[in-house]
């Protein structure tokens, strides 16, 4: 498996490029995020796109009743059970989301240079001159010369069903525009972007509360998708809420960055978040086009550091409508792999888009070819001077694993784990092999039930780079005898077997703790 890597500085055969690729159980390190919606929520359709390599589904309540997306996550159970591979869930916040509301439905054209005018009167009807907006305070956060976007789905720059208008006057509660593209509405309801605008509504809203203590609650939900984070206040009140929820205390907080206000705050949000979602469509309206490539180097250059799971959104939009991802967004979702990303986010192209499961493979194909060029040296190397000395004992072990495993060239590396926090401290310095990460559950009360923990953790890892969970017998805890952990450790190597990632005569390198002390140990498999 290691040979199999090549670096971008080394010359490479031009032939090579046209070899086939290997088929692999692991179709990409880097994990992919798939929204589930009308396209992809049949038990058929989510089969498929778990077979090509989805592991976290994503619920975006933009749109949609809790009944929907109740109906969808259980055709999702179903097909976990039909397909035997994981699926984590991450419910997607609507957060101070904008909107125009366009209660007959009816197409609404706007010309470039024509006049229309936002107005907060929810009971007046959307034409091509009046748009009603949910939001009262507009009219206080705009000024003249300010840039909003109105669009039935987010803005990519080419299409025609978004327009960019310029404000022109502020006139009591409404805000005269002056449209700047011709385009067509069509639809119920349209997303409203300020572009740098600060829009005064809290980041978890209500609504959004009554959704995550009910069909959150209910569904122990892995992920939560924080939209429009601006402030690591937000993260803290977020997880505030989450841990009077039960079960939630254990969900992980993904904090979207997905305004310049976010990116001003992104090193305390950082601090905050369990991880970071790059939202690049509201994003690259509010940043100079020159300047999102910048941003994504440099915040997934920092989520790396902090060994934090960073994902990132708006890679392959024509693949909603496309069999093919253009030659751009192909390169895109390869630089996303190579900047240090840990899943891509795939939105429209899966929820609305007409080939689901072959974005998610195509998807796949590109991330695995991309992390064949990883330079994994120099990266290691990068991590290593960052934490620097003294290293923490977890970190030292980790590194250690991932330094044996590549001089011996290992073909996977295993790794025995309560918290998951150990397995996700070896992703962080990204091994060139996969690493199982055998959780090994917990007992735990709540003075009236006992429950076994792990199964939290497990589904947490699917976001991470080249992590693959594996749930162990409960029997077997993680610090134990070197009999009961022998046995564990034959169990995971049967899986890896199976799955075909583990063969005669490979090395494996394993990373247990035995008694008080954390050990790691290079196997050679025999026959």
């Amino acid at each position: 498996m290691h040979s199999n890597h090549l670096l971008l500085e080394e010359p490479i055969r031009m032939a090579s490029i046209l070899e086939p690729s290997k088929a692999s159980f692991f179709p990409a390190m880097t994990k992919i995020v798939g929204t589930l919606g009308p396209r992809s929520r049949s038990v058929e359709l989510i089969s498929g796109c778990l077979k090509a390599g989805m592991s976290v589904a994503r619920f975006d309540f933009s749109w949609g009743d809790s009944e929907y997306h109740q109906e969808t996550l259980e055709n999702l159970k179903a097909a976990v059970k039909i397909t035997k591979k994981l699926c984590a869930v991450m419910l997607d916040t609507v957060g101070p989301e904008l909107q125009v509301l366009n209660k007959t439905e009816k197409s609404i054209s706007l010309k470039e240079d024509a006049v229309v005018v936002l107005t907060p009167n929810q009971e007046l009807e959307a034409t091509s001159d009046l748009l009603p907006i949910n939001f009262t305070g507009l009219s206080q956060a705009v000024k003249k010369g300010d840039t909003i976007f109105v669009g039935q789905y987010l803005f990519t720059g080419s299409e025609s069903t978004s327009v960019w208008m310029e404000v022109s006057e502020v006139k009591g509660d409404d805000v005269v525009c002056t449209v700047k593209n011709s385009a067509t509405l069509s639809g119920s309801l349209f997303t409203l972007h300020g572009s740098q605008i600060h829009i005064n509504l809290p980041t978890l809203t209500d609504k959004d509360k009554e959704v995550i203590s009910s069909w959150g609650v209910q569904n122990k939900i892995d992920f939560l998708s924080l939209s429009y984070t601006r402030h690591a206040e937000d993260v803290r009140q977020a997880r505030e809420f989450l841990s009077k929820l039960g079960d939630l205390s254990q969900t992980q907080i993904f904090a979207k960055i997905e305004t310049v206000e976010g990116l001003t705050h992104f090193d305390e949000i950082l601090r905050e978040a369990d991880g970071i979602i790059l939202s690049r469509g509201n994003l690259g309206i509010d940043l100079p086009p020159e300047k999102v490539f910048l941003f994504q180097k440099a915040a997934l250059y920092k989520c790396n550091m902090a060994g934090k799971p960073a994902v990132v959104t708006r890679v392959v939009d024509s693949m909603t409508n496309n069999l093919r991802p253009t030659r751009a967004e192909a390169t895109d979702v390869a630089n996303a792999v190579l900047d240090g990303s840990d899943a891509i986010l795939l939105g429209a192209e899966t929820l609305r888009g007409q080939y689901p499961v072959e974005t998610i493979s195509t998807v796949g194909r590109i991330c695995a070819e991309s992390e064949k060029v990883f330079n994994q040296d120099l990266y290691f190397k990068k991590t290593v001077k960052f934490v620097g000395e003294p290293m923490t004992h977890l970190e030292s072990i980790a590194s250690s694993a991932v330094r044996a495993a590549i001089k011996v060239k290992a073909s996977v590396i295993i790794c025995f784990t309560s918290s998951g926090r150990a397995a996700r401290l070896i992703a962080k310095y990204r091994p060139t092999m996969p690493v199982i990460s055998v959780v090994i559950p917990r007992l735990k009360t709540n003075q009236l039930r006992w429950s076994f923990s792990g199964a939290f953790e497990a589904r947490q890892s699917l976001i991470v780079r080249g992590l693959f969970p594996m749930l162990a017998d409960p029997r077997h805890p993680a610090e134990s005898t070197s009999a009961t952990n022998e046995s564990v450790l034959k169990v995971a190597l049967d899986h890896g077997k199976a799955y075909g990632v583990i063969k005669p005569h490979d090395r494996v390198v394993v990373c247990q703790k035995v008694g008080d002390a954390s050990v790691v140990k290079i196997i050679e498999l025999e026959d």
